[in-house]
């Protein structure tokens, strides 16, 4: 009977539980395993609460549709039915620029310019912009010298201006870090793999699209999915998967010791020895494990550099969702001055989570903006949010209901050299045999990344499944 310890109840660690399970259903392979976390609720980030008829998130309130490993987990589960789109044909953004609204252009896909007439006229971007998007479309390709961070390769291509205006917000938004201090290779591998190909980005792009349009015409997947009661039920529903005596909560681990070509995982004053030790927490809290075992892993491990957010919602009433503006929601450049960095207008991004006669808003602190307000009452942080949607949109009304939920250190930031990082940290580990980590610290921060690495930490230990 091979044992196996799953350190880590969010979702990567339930999704390592969740392959061994089905692994020992299907194949009838001979293997238990045991899931230690620290909390009393398992699922990690993914809460969901119902308020006032509303659907609200207190983490991720989607995954991005084109990783396939979330939504085909949910099928798994039988939530096929429960997956909804994001309402794509309702999308538009809008940027704060001067303290004033403005939508981002059609055609601009994350930053790069496919419809160049719609962005020669928009007003979000200057004439000076303008013109190096244009002289941007002449850029020859270029060998890879290295990492460099976001920033200054997308000031490379398109100047600072794109990088205060789209690159930092958008990049925010997902890794609550800034475009001056992740790393391109990491988090935009996409667009370093086109600027070695074309050179140009927008040229890249746009034979992207051709290529689209020559294939076999298909609707286009929404941009977003999520699933219709919120996506705490993915995690409830992994749970509901996995033997009840197999998940210990409440049990913070305080070591794993490799010992008699297993280890030993100590929690709650109590030991117990597996064959091999899954770690699907943190970075840092990897670390921390590991320390004694391999003081050399551990202190990779704790290279990765951790972020907090705080996300606040609230609902309004029926004139206030009418007085909103059409779209998603906007984001806001920290040259404009303000603590909050993005909204969305739930609402309309998603059915099934208001009523009609409701508004949803969901308001973003992440980085040094959640650091300068971390020690404030949960009502003073509201009236932050409230103070300056009031100046964005000239927003009065008070809530019918308001939330603020905190996350600390909860956002892995992918730094420049990150993907050397990994390399190191992957034959440190090799030489700990029975040993897998998975988590959103290394090859992806969203739930689908999250996903597959609990996942493939499952079969990496049991290399028949």
């Amino acid at each position: 009977m091979k044992r196996i310890a799953i350190i880590g109840g969010g979702i990567s660690g339930l999704s390592a539980a969740h392959a061994l399970e089905e692994q020992r259903r299907q194949t009838g392979a001979a293997l238990e395993y045991t899931l230690y976390e620290s909390s009393s609720q398992l699922g990690g980030v993914l809460r969901t609460e119902q308020i006032d008829g509303c659907i609200v998130e207190a983490g991720p309130d989607s995954f991005i549709t084109e990783k396939p490993w979330a939504a085909d987990l949910c099928r798994n589960l039988g939530l096929g039915d429960q997956l909804i789109g994001s309402n794509d044909a309702d999308r538009k953004t809008y940027i704060l620029v001067r303290g004033r609204l403005i939508a981002m252009p059609d055609g601009l896909m994350f930053m790069v310019p496919t419809k160049i007439l719609a962005t020669g006229f928009s007003p979000l971007f200057s004439w000076k912009t303008k013109l190096r998007m244009g002289s941007e479309l002449f850029h020859p390709p270029r060998a890879v010298e290295g990492d460099e961070t976001v920033a200054s390769f997308v000031e490379r291509h398109y100047g600072a201006e794109m990088v205060d205006c789209l690159a930092d917000p958008l990049l925010s938004g997902v890794y609550g870090g800034e475009a001056a201090s992740l790393s391109v290779r990491a988090v935009l591998p996409r667009f370093a793999e086109m600027e070695q190909s074309h050179g140009s980005l927008g040229r890249a792009m746009l034979a992207a699209r051709k290529k689209m349009s020559q294939a076999a015409k298909r609707p286009a997947p929404p941009l977003f999915t999520s699933l219709k009661n919120g996506m705490q039920h993915l995690a409830e529903a992994v749970v509901s998967r996995l033997s009840p005596a197999s998940l210990v909560t409440n049990a913070l681990v305080q070591a794993v010791q490799p010992e008699a070509g297993g280890w030993v995982v100590s929690a709650e004053m109590q030991s117990d020895h597996f064959d091999a030790v899954v770690l699907a927490v943190p970075t840092h809290s990897a670390a921390r494990l590991l320390s004694i075992c391999s003081p050399e892993l551990a202190a990779e491990l704790a290279g990765i550099p951790y972020s907090s957010s705080i996300t606040v919602v609230l609902g309004f009433d029926r004139e206030v969702r009418q007085s909103l503006p059409p779209g998603f929601g906007f984001l806001v450049p920290r040259s404009e001055g303000k603590q909050m960095l993005a909204a969305t207008f739930v609402h309309n991004k998603f059915p099934y989570r208001a009523p009609e006669d409701r508004a949803l808003l969901r308001c973003f602190f992440a980085g040094k903006s959640a650091e300068s307000v971390w020690g404030l009452s949960d009502e003073q942080i509201v009236g932050i949010i409230r103070n300056e949607l009031q100046q964005i949109l000239g927003l009065r009304a008070a809530p019918l209901f308001a939330r603020v939920y905190r996350w600390k250190s909860a956002m892995a930031q992918y730094g420049v050299g990150h993907l050397d990082r990994l390399d190191r940290i992957e034959r440190l580990r090799q030489k700990l045999p029975g040993l897998a980590l998975a988590g959103n610290g290394y090859r992806g921060i969203g739930v689908p990344d999250c996903v597959r690495s609990g996942r493939d930490a499952a079969k990496e230990l049991t290399p028949i499944a």
